[in-house]
This record gives structure tokens, sequence and C-alpha cells, in this order.
């Protein structure tokens, strides 16, 4: 075998490891996909429930748009559970920071990479069941999705790679943020993108301002993408931007992770 191949398996082999202790970590503490599903569940509550007759009346549908809207709003509320996993894997990684095991790691014969990795890996995981959670009380609620087997895959897919773009970020900025309080608050603004695109109500609908924001940010092609896959809408040329956005998100967070990480701990 050779070295390139020799390095090529430990990593593979410390990042199994350091998944393996996410999942622990997963496992002793369901709250955290109870968490990572409560918030977007409240919002979708809410907003089917008390304004979904208002905002979903210029949609169409009975029940005074309310069952028009709970289709609509969905895929917005799929996406707010993304953003509020990842900032849970922030605080996740601040913590290991804080507390000195990445120090500790650090001085071990381990892939570097797999420390990250780990993390990555076990928050996808996570998050998937925070979206099944979501998607459950949604279905309970009146969702009704017309996807087949085919473009539940495409949308899976959507989700796998929002995730991990979205992770890599909440890495890197947790390496960044001084505490875990500051890890917490630098990926709020995630959590409200997605409210200031078109995943509660069209963007057609904003201010012009806010319209060219909401129609140029990432979460709003994330969104479009996720709920033509799911209800049929047109896609258009949604799918290629979410696929450019996660690429470079992605690859971007995973590269500004892996330098800091790589770093003297005293720089």
């Amino acid at each position: 075998m050779s070295s390139v191949s020799r390095t090529v398996s430990h990593a593979w082999a410390d990042s199994a490891t350091m998944l393996r202790r996410q999942l622990r970590h997963m496992l002793r503490y369901p709250t955290l996909i109870l968490t990572a599903a409560g918030v977007p569940v409240v919002f979708l509550l809410l907003f089917v429930y008390v304004l979904g007759g208002i905002l979903g009346t210029g949609l169409g549908g009975p029940s005074g748009g309310r069952d028009a809207y709970v289709n609509y709003v969905v895929p917005g509320v799929i996406l707010m559970t993304v953003a509020t996993a990842a900032q849970g894997t922030a605080i996740s990684v601040a913590i290991d920071m804080t507390e000195g095991i990445v120090a500790r790691f650090r001085t071990m014969a381990i892939a570097r990479v797999s420390v990250l990795t780990g993390h990555v890996l076990g928050s996808l995981i996570q998050t998937l069941l925070s979206i099944a959670a979501v998607i459950g009380v949604a279905l309970l609620v009146g969702f009704e999705p017309t996807a087949d087997f085919g473009e539940w895959l495409g949308a899976v897919g959507v989700l796998v790679m929002t995730i991990l773009a979205l992770t890599w970020l909440s890495v890197a900025l947790a390496m960044v943020a001084k505490s875990v309080a500051t890890a917490s608050n630098m990926l709020t603004p995630l959590m409200i993108l997605p409210m200031m695109g078109s995943g509660f109500v069209p963007t057609d609908s904003m201010p012009a301002g806010l319209k060219w924001f909401a129609d140029y940010q990432p979460f709003t092609p994330f969104i479009e993408t996720l709920r033509g896959l799911l209800m049929g809408t047109p896609i258009d040329d949604s799918a290629t931007l979410t696929i450019g956005w996660c690429a470079l998100i992605a690859l971007g967070g995973y590269l500004w992770a892996k330098k800091l990480y790589n770093r003297e701990p005293n720089k």
C-alpha cells in the first residue's frame, strides 16, 4: 500500500472514530435533536394556524388559503431546521475549543481533519433526524407533498448538500469565536435568512430593496429547489444556483476551518 493510500485510510478510520464520538453525544443528549426541531416546529405552527389564513389567501386553496399555505411554507421551515442545527454544531465545536479537548487532539497521532469531519458527519445525521421530525409534524398539520420516489431522493440530495455547506461554515465560525456564547450568536443570521427569502412569503410581495436581497441570497434557491421537488412548482435555475452556492460555501468553510484548526494555538 502506498503512503498516500495509508494516509487516506488512516484519515477515514480516524474520522469514523470521531463520528462515533459525536453519535454517543447525540444518544446521551437526545434533546439536541428536539431542540433543533423544536424552534422550526414552533414557527410552523405559528405561521400555519395564526397567520396562514391571511398569508395563504393569495396562494389559493380552501380554508381561507391555510391548506395552500402549509404546502408553501414547509420547505422554508425545513431550511430553518438546517440553520438551527448548524447553530448547534457551532456550539458543540466551540465547547470543544474552549474546554481544551481540541488541544488534546492536536497532541495525538490522529488525522487532524478527522476531528472536524466527525463534527460535520455527526451534524449531518442529527440534522436529517431533526428534519424527519419536522416533516412528521408538517404532515400532521396538513402538508401534502406531491413528490414521487425520485423527487424525494432529489430533495434528500439537496438537503445533504445544504447541510454539509452550512455545517462547514458553522465549524469555521465556531473556531473564530472566543466563547460558546459568541459562537451561538454568530449563527443567528442563518436562522433569519429563510424568513428574508422565499421561505414564508413570495419575494414578489416584498419592497424592491428587500426583494432584491431575497432573490439573490442563497437560501431562496435552496428553498425554491426543495419546494419544486416536493410540490412540483417550477425550479428554473434554482437547482444550478443551489449547487453553486453549496459548493462555494462548503469549500470556503472547509478550507477556512482547516486553516484555523492547523494554526498554532497561541496565534
